[in-house]
């Protein structure tokens, strides 16, 4: 053992006092001499950074703790490597865990200061997209929560991804400024920095007659600098660390450039080097996008890795105990390049022959899968990956070379199976198949519900799974209650605790007891009154900042997720305009008050998904303005989806919209948000909503349309989706009039397109699903009349998702991939 960090170089702190008059001093204290303000003048944001830095210098003492602990015990460490962390405001949810959130109230009330306004301050940390970011998020959480030494690995991107406005009804992306004023959490880590190389030249080496070394020469190089935000555990048992990578220029300036009149040319390393953390996912519909999305995940890989075996020699001799001592997971296949750079890292700079960094790479990685869209399976073409990465293009080869000669020889693959295998697409233009890569260089390949795993032996990974048939496992997704049901719902958390005592806040399946009350008056009613409360605070929100005013009583439908095709917002689109038909038609029949409300991204270059957006702001405009609708049907779309605006939507939300084209969805974790807060699902048998049928029942669940063995089926038979539209009135009609621009005078042709899309293929069976999806649309309308059967269904969904807690799929991960915890 080298370099062991001992227990006695971390100072121990003393205990500190919780108590408010004493947290009201500590907090004096911080405004003062950190932040240097008098009580007097301080405004708003200096009193949210002066709460943090309290609440910090608690966790931080925690953090020693943990650090410590794992230190002395030799436990294993988890490295979660994601591209994504969308970790939202993080005040509320540490002080929550540490147990700090009730004094930390009353110390600045006591100094005027109220703590909601406050914390509306905090920027949202612009650190990931959607469910595979905050899936990262709840992770990192639990893995506190269920005390699994861990850090997560991603970038510190200055800008992130995109802050979305509306012009017109079309989304308009602008830079998310949410690092301009600092980050009071993180910790900046200068002893922990890292070169990076690109592009340049390998060179051979004879150690002796039999023995060669490679030495990449990189081209340019640029310095990876630590950032640390601590992760703190329910009720502080461990914090654990994220660790973000920021990029830095070898030189900042040029200074002889500069001198010599070039002051724009002059900084261009530092523009290069820092263009790699500004956005998440830069646009790649041109070579120079994809080319600075490969910098992007090699930068943090090779980071993280740096760092790994950098830790790793402090506590052991030599690279034979890695996967002993170090479980790394490949969340998706971002950082799928890291297989190939851990090999390069043992070969190249520590000395080990490739069998044998093969070997531990293999037994030390593995990979989580959340797609089975081909396009989502990362592919880089070999030019440019071989010109970026020279040295991992030779190892990505020397990969193959062993993997297919073995399946040939052990397994008799076949022809079309070692074309399926391989890591280089060899069809068309020859490209590296990232998910291939991640697959065959990891012990444990996951999917993240049952049915996406079945899927993914079936599709993506059929050949592999063949080759590899003990690899493939399943790991359904989770969420943190702590964030999604204790904070974001806190008057349903009271009532729940009031019900059933505390034990589900240490065992969220405990939630079953309140299944006993579901039946009764008194408690609907009572669920009901914190529904109606949660709407309301919503309908306040969207008429401040939108000027639409919501009632409250109405039914509140939501669907937010990222905008896609496959996702299905345009079904939901369509059955709205059939249903805003049918009630100007029939304005004689008893409507049940709805209002659907939208929210989510398109990315820059998805055209498709950009004009759904517009056709839901325009179908929102025609149909709210209407007289004939009386009100009875309002349409939504709340700009600028992010984990602050989620908190507030999913306790609001009656209806949860999961319709997604079956078997496209690898599992979903609003699904899961919105059933534990007390709404029903009207989903699709896709990802996850598989499983939640049944934990709530079939009876609590409104389930419609193909499943993905008959979506399989109609795709390989050839779907005729004209005759499905021309065979069924309302969605004809429906489809006519967006067409044919009542919706969009300005532009009468705008959603033709769209519209043609449906005719003429409907790869995601939008006009296949359309007539079972409205049946269930008004199916809902009928329960909705029932309130009594509404909320014993709403308040059964709530006490029945207790098995989605990320805390179990994180115990699943430890036992049975990471052998850690």
């Amino acid at each position: 053992m080298i370099n062991r960090l001992s227990t006695s170089e971390l100072p121990h702190p003393a205990p500190r006092s919780s108590e408010p008059g004493q947290l009201a001093v500590e907090i004096l204290e911080r405004l003062k001499y950190r932040i240097g303000k008098d009580p007097k003048v301080a405004k708003p944001h200096d009193w949210l950074t002066a709460a943090i830095l309290v609440a910090r210098d608690r966790i931080t003492d925690k953090w020693m703790d943990s650090t410590r602990k794992t230190y002395a015990t030799g436990a294993k460490r988890v490295y979660y490597l994601s591209l994504e962390f969308l970790i939202g405001r993080l005040m509320r949810d540490a002080m929550t865990n540490i147990g700090l959130m009730d004094e930390m109230r009353d110390a600045l009330a006591s100094l005027g200061v109220d703590i909601d306004v406050i914390a509306q301050l905090e920027p949202d940390a612009a650190l990931g997209n959607g469910g595979l970011g905050r899936l990262a998020a709840c992770f990192m959480e639990s893995m506190a929560t269920v005390d699994v030494p861990a850090y997560g690995y991603g970038i510190r991107y200055m800008h992130g991804l995109f802050r979305q406005q509306m012009a017109d009804g079309w989304q308009v992306e602008l830079p998310e400024t949410w690092l301009a004023h600092g980050n009071p959490w993180e910790f900046e880590r200068r002893e922990s920095s890292y070169e990076i190389g690109f592009g340049g030249g390998v060179e051979t080496v004879n150690i002796d007659e039999e023995v060669q070394r490679y030495v990449w020469k990189p081209a340019e190089r640029v310095i990876a600098t630590a950032f640390d935000t601590p992760a703190v555990g329910w009720r502080a048992k461990r914090v654990n660390t994220l660790r973000l990578w920021a990029a830095q220029p070898i030189d900042p300036i040029l200074l002889e450039a500069f001198n010599a009149g070039d002051h724009i040319g002059a900084l261009r390393e530092s523009n290069k080097a820092e263009s790699l953390t500004r956005v998440l996912y830069p646009a790649d519909a041109t070579p120079a996008g994809q080319e600075l999305r490969l910098r992007q995940e090699y930068f943090f890989s090779s980071a993280s890795l740096q760092d790994i075996l950098r830790r790793h020699l402090q506590q052991y001799p030599d690279f034979t105990s890695l996967p002993d001592a170090v479980a790394i997971q490949l969340n998706d296949t971002h950082p799928a390049v890291s297989v190939a750079e851990l090999v390069r890292l043992l070969t190249d700079v520590h000395g080990l022959d490739f069998d044998q960094a093969w070997d531990i790479t293999r037994r030390t990685f593995a990979y989580t899968n959340h797609t089975l869209l081909p396009e989502a399976l990362e592919s880089w073409p070999v030019p440019l990956f071989e010109r970026l990465l020279p040295r991992h293009m030779q190892i990505v080869y020397a990969i193959n070379a062993k993997i297919l000669i073995e399946a040939r020889k052990q397994k008799h693959a076949t022809d079309e199976e070692i074309r399926n295998i391989s890591l280089i697409e060899e069809t068309g233009e020859r490209r590296v198949r990232m998910g291939n890569l991640a697959f065959v260089g990891s012990h444990s390949i996951n999917g993240v519900s049952a049915l996406h795993t079945e899927l993914m032996k079936e599709t993506v990974f059929a050949d592999l799974h063949r080759i590899y048939p003990d690899r493939i496992n399943n790991k359904t997704n989770g969420i943190t209650p702590r964030r999604w049901l204790m904070q974001c719902n806190p008057g349903l958390f009271g009532l729940i605790r009031e019900a059933i005592g505390d034990e589900f806040m240490d065992n969220t399946e405990a939630l079953q007891a309140l299944d006993a009350f579901a039946d009764k008056a008194d408690f609907q009613e009572r669920f009901a009154a914190v529904k109606h409360a949660n709407k309301v605070k919503l309908a306040k929100i969207i008429q401040a900042n939108l000027g639409i005013r919501l009632d409250p009583s109405a039914m509140f439908d939501i669907q937010i997720k990222r905008i896609h095709e496959y996702k299905r917002q345009l079904l939901n689109i369509v059955e709205a305009v059939a249903l805003y038909d049918q009630m100007r038609s029939h304005p004689e029949l008893d409507w049940v008050p709805r209002v659907k409300l939208f929210a989510g991204k398109a990315a820059p270059s998805y055209h498709n998904a950009k004009l759904i957006i517009k056709l839901a702001n325009d179908v929102a405009r025609v149909i709210n303005n209407d007289p004939a609708v009386r009100g009875l049907l309002k349409i939504v779309f709340v700009p600028n989806y992010n984990v602050s605006l989620a908190e507030v939507m999913v306790p609001a939300a009656d209806l949860s919209e999961q319709i997604s084209t079956a078997g496209m969805e690898a599992s979903g974790t609003g699904n899961m948000k919105f059933a534990l807060n007390g709404a029903l699902t009207i989903g699709t048998l896709d990802g996850a909503n598989v499983e939640m049928r049944d934990w709530v029942g079939e009876e609590n669940i409104k389930i419609f349309g193909m499943t993905a063995e008959e979506v399989a089926q109609a795709r390989a038979e050839g779907h005729n989706p004209r005759a499905i539209i021309e065979g069924s009135r309302e969605l004809s009609q429906a489809l006519s009039a967006i067409a044919s621009g009542v919706f969009s005078p300005d532009d009468r042709n705008r959603f033709s397109g769209l519209v043609d899309g449906l005719y003429n293929h409907d790869w995601f069976m939008v006009a296949a699903d359309f007539e079972a999806y409205a049946k269930a649309q008004r199916e809902i309308d009928q329960l909705w009349t029932r309130p009594s059967s509404w909320y014993a269904q709403a308040i059964r969904n709530t006490a029945r998702m207790g098995w989605f807690s990320s805390d179990r799929t994180i115990r699943q991960y430890a036992g049975e991939i990471w052998s850690a915890g």
